[in-house]
């Protein structure tokens, strides 16, 4: 066990080891990013047709999710002006497999008391 004085090892966000992971986490938590990556998991789509899928996400901020998954190197903006997933963007799809599979078999769902 420790003594006292001690000093504590950095966790969390003081720990320079943690960036990458907190960054990821801090990306994805972001309201629309994971709806986003998983409605052009399948096929790249047009801005109209990723907007209707996307429910009641508006076009303002559909437009700045995009951009933030263009930044973050996850999507890309094809001439036609559709987007796709771009190769880390599909291993980040393939890593997240897991959280589905593991959703799937626990059935977890939201709560009332939840909110968006």
């Amino acid at each position: 066990m420790r003594s006292a004085n001690e000093a504590r090892p950095p966790r969390g966000r003081d720990d320079p080891s943690n960036t990458p992971l907190l960054a990821t986490m801090d990306l994805l938590g972001q309201r629309w990013i994971l709806r986003i990556l998983w409605e052009l998991e399948p096929e790249r789509l047009g801005f109209l047709e990723l907007r209707r899928r996307m429910g009641n996400c508006s076009s303002s901020m559909l437009s700045v999710r995009l951009q933030t998954l263009q930044s973050a190197g996850l999507i890309a903006k094809n001439p036609d002006k559709s987007y796709e997933l771009t190769t880390a963007g599909i291993e980040l799809g393939a890593a997240l497999g897991s959280v589905w599979d593991w959703s799937r078999r626990w059935r977890v769902t939201p709560t009332d008391s939840q909110t968006d």
